[in-house]
């Protein structure tokens, strides 16, 4: 762009470029009279443990890119944005994540990234690449408690994903609902032996006491043990009420079985997260370890016209073959936030866009959804505040870069091998 080469020229008499070149947060360019170049990275988990999340994150992210394109030819806007996708390999290998930060940062010149997924990913991602470049992340999976505790400067670490202390008081609030009361019921607890699965075991125990129930047994395993006969004849001991599992789908796939061949899982008292809430696992871990299992996934507003709307555009876009997943909406939403973001700021560089996408999300503001996003566009161009109305939900994020409030829809595993949304449960911030 002759703009861009203009303001590296001037860079280069002043000496500043040797100062910035290597920072992911300034190699974007955007102006007072309106003109943007923005990169913005799609760090999705195409392999490893997340990987049956990764297509349905691309198509989403895609699908974004999409309607921001038709919506800056609609507003008549000089922005020009384009969209790169790395794999994060989905929770198996924190290098991977953060080697695929670094890429879309440096090489790529992301200035804000939706991803990583997993909520051990994002703590090293971040203090490694995105705080020191200078680089937004936006995440739309991460739940992990120690994400909110990220000295992150004027925020560049957000998600549109709920914290797990939003999840843990769900789950609690469900398995009592489910289990006729939590008083006098005993649960017992196996989780995976990271930050996903032995934060949301604290948030679930502590939640689950505090409604009068006890933790029988909690077994918190590796996730590379060649068997998990033991830890199976651990978390089905004890005669329990009802059992949590808090575990990836690749996980599961040795531990269902194990926990089926101990002859005890009563699969009608046994509850899951998010993170297994993949139809697929149906087959992979057969049908004794998951048919009949419920579970907590991130609600949508599923009569609000924008999500009526996504479900239809997301439906009818290329591959067709891949069906809708949790926190797809998600996605789509920490892509169009980074736009805007980088729209009100009238900049892509990484501070700049951190310091406008948490205004954008929420109040105050004219309400905004990606229906209307060339409106947006143009309020933005007049200096007008807006409060972008995510597909996932309001967003609304609080001070830490975390959503404020939101749903979570009841998911069951069925012998079709389908997965069925049969109840919901409202959660604000816990306190």
């Amino acid at each position: 762009m002759r703009r861009a080469h203009w303001v590296l020229l001037i860079a280069l008499v002043t000496g500043a470029a040797l100062l910035t070149a290597g920072c992911g947060g300034s190699s974007s360019s955007g102006g007072k009279d309106g003109s943007l170049d923005l990169v913005i990275g799609d760090s999705a988990p195409l392999s490893g443990d997340l990987a049956d999340f990764g297509p349905p994150t691309q198509k989403a992210a895609d699908l974004a890119m999409a309607q921001i394109d038709a919506a800056i030819e609609r507003a008549g806007v000089d922005h020009n944005v384009s969209l790169v996708h790395e794999d994060n390999c989905g929770g198996s290998d924190q290098q991977c994540a953060v080697q695929a930060t670094r890429k879309l940062a440096t090489s790529d010149k992301s200035t804000c990234i939706a991803g990583p997924w997993a909520s051990s990913d994002v703590v090293p991602a971040a203090e490694s690449v995105a705080i020191p470049e200078e680089v937004v992340l936006m995440l739309p999976a991460s739940t992990g408690a120690a994400i909110t505790d990220l000295k992150d400067g004027p925020g560049f670490v957000n998600r549109t994903a709920y914290r797990d202390s939003f999840q843990g008081s769900a789950l609690a609030n469900y398995v009592a609902k489910a289990l006729g009361g939590a008083a006098g019921k005993t649960v017992n607890i196996g989780a995976r032996n990271d930050a996903y699965g032995t934060g949301l075991a604290e948030t679930f125990q502590a939640a689950w006491e505090k409604l009068g129930g006890k933790v029988g047994e909690k077994v918190v395993y590796d996730v590379d043990l060649a068997s998990y006969d033991t830890e199976a004849e651990r978390i089905t001991s004890g005669d329990p009420d009802g059992t949590v599992i808090l575990d990836f789908p690749e996980t599961y796939n040795k531990v269902g079985p194990a926990l089926a061949r101990t002859g005890k899982l009563d699969v009608a008292t046994t509850f899951m997260p998010d993170g297994m809430s993949a139809p697929a696992v149906i087959k992979s871990a057969g049908a004794n370890a998951t048919v009949g299992i419920r579970g907590t996934v991130p609600g949508l507003p599923k009569g609000d016209p924008g999500y009526v709307a996504f479900d239809k555009a997301y439906r009818a876009a290329a591959p067709k073959d891949v069906a809708r997943q949790a926190y797809d909406a998600q996605a789509f939403d920490s892509v169009m936030l980074c736009y805007l973001a980088a729209a009100a700021a009238r900049s892509s560089d990484g501070p700049d866009i951190a310091e406008h996408i948490r205004a954008v999300s929420g109040p105050p503001g004219k309400k905004y959804g990606w229906l209307d996003l060339a409106e947006a566009i143009e309020a933005l161009q007049r200096g007008e505040e807006i409060d972008y109305q995510g597909v996932s939900g309001p967003i609304d994020l609080d001070d830490n870069g975390d959503p404020s409030a939101g749903i979570f829809d009841i998911f069951r595993f069925e012998r079709d091998g389908t997965m069925e949304i049969v109840d919901q449960i409202p959660v604000e911030a816990p306190s």
